[in-house]
């Protein structure tokens, strides 16, 4: 890793004077631009009121500004979120028997499960206010983003070289140092590529945050999200085509001003230096370190900032008794294990309980039956995207001028909202009578394949140097080279990769399934539709049936086909 510092000290230059003055309208720019839409979120509202959208397509820049603030409030609170989650469960083997089944839940739920729970709590937390409604799309954007990051960020902190971890020992850091100074370096390339699927797999979800439909309520909220569903109501192409293009722009934006100067800032934390020509540069980056009162700003607050890692050091030079870690007590990993299994057991009988009185024992096991259809799909669909997406991204991320060139183009793909197809779909599927069951479901990992590709770029960018020599040497080629070399560098990238876009294709199946196009609607059979079916007419017996199910069948794949895997990474795939 380079021995540069996580927040170095630049030497600023008082002739850089020109480059504040430079910088400074685009900084009042973003700044005015947030705060407009910042206080739009906060106007009076009240329940059943309509709110104005217009498919007119000067609309769409102030559409375009609402859904992206949106996106960055629930990207901060993923962010945060990812944190404190992965340095807890990586650090305490207690929390993490908790923890991670905890985190498969919840990203087993799908988003409109959230919004059916959520709305009606965030409307009552703020009466007479949008506030309430914008913060109850925040977090259904928040579970499209977070549980991707978290897993990322949470496997790289278990996979950190022995030598790293050792050298951290030496040193006496502790916990929190550790984490700043080792951990979440170490994590940086890996977090920040798993940020940008994040951000893209929250426009797939996008029209479902914003275009509320819960309990025969319908909310619109304007963004981008609202203008789409309106036009697929109105089945008016022209709208479509401009909220292509109002993505497209909105992509390019946010990644020339804020994922490439991070990308390029945070190439200092590879574990092994890359040539100077591979090193991924941002001319925003540049310009702000030709700034001179600008950077004086940032050094102050990160000063500010690094006097924390001196506050919570250790007390001890780790030879004394107090530095001995003490083992943990075998009574209270039992009473844990006991409070943590009647937790369990009360809530799947409270949850049977809810169940049992609206609906037959026969529904339940046909929701069973749609979940292995799904199931099914999920598992045939991550296959061949793995098949596809795992040489691509090994390419890519083995040369870094070309993930650079289409970093702001994989970003768009993965953006794409599976709502943008449902006009190609249903044409094609009305017009040649084909089966829905089987022609709806590649729409489910439209979004989800993504996930896989960012993650095996990823881990293909961070193969250290000598390891690519090594196998070049002794001149590994072919089906042997992938087998020796390759596929075992990447290995853990893969499974998170595999893990979020297998949870993220169960997500997308609610939109998948059930898919309509003006007054068109088409349903495969399978556990999606039914969830979708169910939250449209506010049937909460059934959503909870519906969200119990999926939750057993990502789990049970979790435990027995991720875990293990990810167990796989951890002893034997460290370099």
């Amino acid at each position: 890793m380079s021995t540069r510092s996580f927040f170095p000290r630049q030497v600023v230059d008082s002739s850089g004077n020109r480059w504040d003055w430079a910088l400074l309208p685009l900084v009042l720019a973003l700044l005015f631009a947030l705060s407009y839409a910042g206080s739009q979120m906060a106007t009076p509202y009240a329940v059943g009121e309509a709110l104005p959208i217009t498919l007119d397509p000067w609309m769409l820049p102030y559409y375009l500004l609402r859904t992206t603030l949106r996106m960055f409030l629930a990207l901060v609170a993923s962010l945060v979120f990812s944190c404190v989650f992965a340095a807890v469960a990586a650090k305490w083997r207690a929390a993490e028997r908790v923890m991670v089944p905890l985190l498969d839940i919840l990203q087993s739920i799908p988003i409109l499960g959230f919004l059916s729970i959520t709305v009606t709590f965030f409307i009552a937390l703020f009466p007479g206010s949008l506030l309430g409604v914008e913060c109850a799309a925040i977090f259904a954007i928040f579970t499209s983003q977070a549980w991707n990051m978290a897993f990322s960020l949470y496997q790289s902190l278990r996979t950190v070289p022995a030598e790293l971890d050792e050298a951290a020992r030496v040193f006496q850091l502790s916990g929190w140092q550790k984490f700043w100074r080792l951990g979440l370096p170490y994590a940086m390339p890996g977090l920040l590529w798993n940020m940008m699927m994040s951000m893209s797999g929250g426009w797939f979800f996008v029209v479902a945050a914003e275009a509320i439909s819960v309990s025969n309520q319908n909310i619109k909220l304007p963004g981008v999200g609202s203008y789409i569903a309106l036009a697929i109501e109105a089945r008016n192409l022209s709208a479509v085509g401009w909220a292509i293009g109002g993505m497209m722009v909105g992509i390019a934006l946010y990644d020339q001003l804020f994922f490439r100067p991070l990308i390029a800032w945070a190439d200092k934390f590879r574990f092994e230096e890359g040539s100077a020509e591979a090193e991924p540069t941002s001319w925003v980056l540049n310009w702000w370190r030709r700034t001179d009162r600008t950077q004086r700003f940032g050094v102050a607050a990160v000063r500010v900032f690094e006097r924390s890692l001196t506050l919570f050091r250790h007390r001890h030079d780790g030879t004394s008794i107090r530095a001995r870690t003490s083992p943990p007590n075998p009574l209270l990993t039992r009473v844990g294990d006991a409070a943590i299994a009647g937790m369990v057991l009360f809530a799947l009988w409270w949850l049977i309980g809810f169940v049992r009185g609206e609906v037959a024992l026969a529904e339940v096991l046909h929701v069973f039956v749609l979940g292995f259809y799904t199931m099914l799909r999920v598992v045939v669909l991550i296959a061949l995207a793995g098949l596809v997406w795992v040489p691509v991204g090994v390419w890519i991320g083995l040369n870094p001028r070309w993930s650079g060139r289409l970093q702001a183009m994989v970003q768009f793909l993965a953006a794409f909202p599976a709502n943008l197809t449902f006009p190609v779909a249903v044409v094609l599927i009305v017009r040649w009578h084909l089966n829905p069951s089987i022609w709806l479901s590649p729409l489910m990992v439209l979004g989800t394949q993504w996930y896989l590709l960012f993650n095996v770029i990823a881990g293909a960018s961070t193969i250290p140097t000598e390891l690519r020599y090594a196998s070049q040497n002794i001149g590994l080629t072919g089906l042997l080279k992938w087998k020796r070399y390759l596929l075992p560098a990447i290995f853990p990238s893969f499974v998170t990769g595999a893990l979020t876009a297998s949870g993220g294709s169960w997500n997308a199946s609610i939109v998948a399934e059930y898919v309509t196009w003006g007054d068109t609607t088409l349903e495969a059979q399978g556990l999606g539709s039914y969830i979708a079916h169910m939250t449209a007419i506010g049937d909460f017996p059934r959503i909870a049936l519906g969200i119990a199910v999926m939750c057993v069948f990502v789990m049970t794949m979790n435990h027995f086909v991720w875990r293990r895997l990810y167990l796989m990474a951890e002893d034997r795939m460290h370099f």
